[in-house]
């Protein structure tokens, strides 16, 4: 399995129906112009604001490849 969500019938439909409405497609591209908008430094600032509210825990996993 890999991992996504396996949908129902009436969340398939309801996520197609969800696409056609054009309104709510002109505020997600209005929204995803907008995130578009900041400069590189804007970014590390919102990352650099918001590293308290992520809980981060390493892995374990060992590796023995050390290629990039």
């Amino acid at each position: 399995m890999s991992g996504s969500l396996i949908l129902s019938d009436d969340e398939k439909q309801e996520m197609i129906e969800d696409a056609k409405d054009v309104q709510r497609g002109n505020i997600f591209n209005a929204a995803r112009a907008l995130s578009q908008i900041g400069s590189i430094d804007d970014y590390i600032d919102f990352l650099s604001e918001n590293m308290d509210l992520v809980q981060f825990k390493p892995s374990r996993r060992m590796t023995k490849n050390f290629k990039l």
